[in-house]
């Protein structure tokens, strides 16, 4: 398949959630704090529009989303899978308590919480197996397939898709403080890192999937929780202010 030139759609999704959380909050008449707590749903439909997106753009380059990504049947060891999704979930959740602790002297600020915020939780229920699948396919097919597979320069496939793997999550959900963007960013840096220099030396993305899926899962399962208890959460933001 043509990967050529692939790596120009890197910076769409910090386009689409920008555009997406402004226009939303300006036809709610409210401000972009006031809609974040829509965050997850919003994430899942730009998730869907991305894979559909990724699926025309390898079907014109004449392969398809697999071939994109590189997924191959059987090639990943069960045992070493494992054990690499174990270490890929604790380096995701310790950039993200020592991003807490740099930008607000806090593991568990109030930021962090606001990733878990009450929606409706017939939409928190269904968006728990919606959110962790399409987050996987979507931003790994874009940033590891349509970025580093399609980079040749051995730093550059590595430190683009990565920087903007990491920079889209100011946007998700968007607030206008910096503050708040450096945290997001740097929070996932690390991990992105990772994620660009294993998928280039080994081709294999179904270990780099599992894992982003069960860290999704775990905050999926957090607004749901949330959700079905608002009091709760209230309890934790009055606790953490």
């Amino acid at each position: 398949m043509d990967r050529k030139r692939l790596y120009l759609l890197l910076p769409v999704r910090c386009i689409i959630f920008f555009l997406i959380f402004t226009l939303g909050a300006h036809i709610a008449g409210k401000t972009t704090d006031e809609v974040s707590s829509w965050w997850s749903i919003a994430a899942s439909i730009v998730n869907i529009l991305t894979i559909i997106l990724l699926a025309v753009a390898a079907k014109r380059r004449g392969g398809s989303y697999r071939e994109l990504i590189n997924y191959r049947k059987g090639h990943s060891r069960s045992k070493r899978m494992i054990i690499f999704i174990t270490a890929l979930v604790v380096t995701g959740m310790s950039g993200m308590l020592l991003s807490g602790l740099l930008f607000y002297g806090t593991l568990m600020p109030e930021a962090s919480l606001r990733m878990t915020a009450p929606v409706p939780v017939v939409l928190a229920a269904a968006n728990m197996l919606v959110l962790p699948v399409s987050s996987a396919l979507a931003e790994d097919g874009l940033y590891l397939g349509a970025g580093t597979g399609s980079i040749e320069n051995k730093f550059a496939s590595v430190a683009v898709p990565a920087f903007f793997y990491a920079v889209q999550h100011c946007f998700i959900p968007l607030l206008f403080d910096i503050r708040y963007m450096g945290y997001r960013a740097l929070s996932f840096l690390p991990l992105t890192v990772i994620f660009c220099i294993y998928y280039r030396k080994k081709k294999d993305p179904l270990p780099l999937m599992a894992s982003h899926a069960i860290l999704d899962f775990a905050t999926a399962s957090s607004i749901l929780a949330m959700s079905i208890s608002p009091g709760a959460y209230e309890q934790m933001a009055d606790m953490i202010k």
